[in-house]
């Protein structure tokens, strides 16, 4: 029987379809052990079917992301990686969208990475190594009007994931943040691939290949970045 106990724990956030469940899947195949959470149950259900510890809950709920946090120590006693990642928060009209839908955005993608960083950082520490991946967007380089919400905070994350790797990078924790493009996982209008210079989608594969190579130790001289995985759609040098 092969020896699990000291093989690397990864904690996901929406971690149950699309680029996350593909994701989850691409780091339980490297041999990680999982800690996963959705709104719905679908990460309850590929934690149960990758042998990982699931829960339900939203990253934009404090007490959400600590029960995810204490799951997964609970189930394995360590957290080596974790991969931030959420849906899009509301839209509108630039100056229709409310007080509330700004607030609930700010939770959702800067404050569920500032309260993930605060909850696991203590295990890295204690480690003497980690790295994180936080899931944003190309249009963080160049905003969107159809996701005012989402481009501002996803660019927030940006500016926050260079922070946290200059504050702990001498402790041999890394940060980075993956920028998609116009990836596979969505039903995306005809024609969209027209736009982008590879005149193709990206594929749910090379988002979770791409987060498991910065995860890794072979990316082990890379922090702080923001890398675009894009088919090089943004103009942005």
């Amino acid at each position: 029987m092969t020896d699990t106990s000291q093989a690397p724990v990864a904690i996901i956030t929406g971690g149950g379809r699309g680029m996350g469940a593909a994701i989850a899947r691409e780091l339980h195949e490297r041999g990680y052990r999982l800690g996963l959470m959705s709104p719905s149950g679908s990460a309850v259900e590929l934690a149960a079917e990758l042998g990982g510890a699931g829960i339900k809950g939203s990253a934009g709920e404090a007490k959400d992301l600590e029960a995810l946090v204490a799951r997964t120590v609970e189930a394995y006693g360590r957290v080596d990686a974790v991969v931030n990642f959420t849906g899009h928060p509301p839209k509108g009209d630039l100056l229709d969208i409310t007080d509330e839908n700004w607030i609930e955005g700010n939770d959702l993608m800067v404050l569920s990475v500032v309260r993930m960083a605060r909850l696991v950082t203590p295990y890295m520490l204690k480690q003497g190594k980690g790295a994180w991946v936080n899931l944003t967007t190309f249009a963080a380089f160049e905003p969107s009007l159809v996701f005012p919400v989402s481009c501002a905070y996803r660019a927030a994350v940006g500016a926050y994931t260079k922070l946290y790797s200059d504050r702990y990078g001498a402790d041999n924790i890394r940060m980075n943040a993956l920028l998609p493009g116009y990836i596979d996982s969505l039903d995306h209008k005809p024609g969209t691939e027209d736009k982008v210079p590879m005149k193709r989608l990206g594929t749910m594969a090379e988002i979770a290949k791409t987060t498991a190579f910065l995860l890794s130790d072979d990316a082990g001289y890379i922090t702080g970045q923001n890398i675009r995985i894009d088919g090089g759609i943004t103009r942005h040098v």
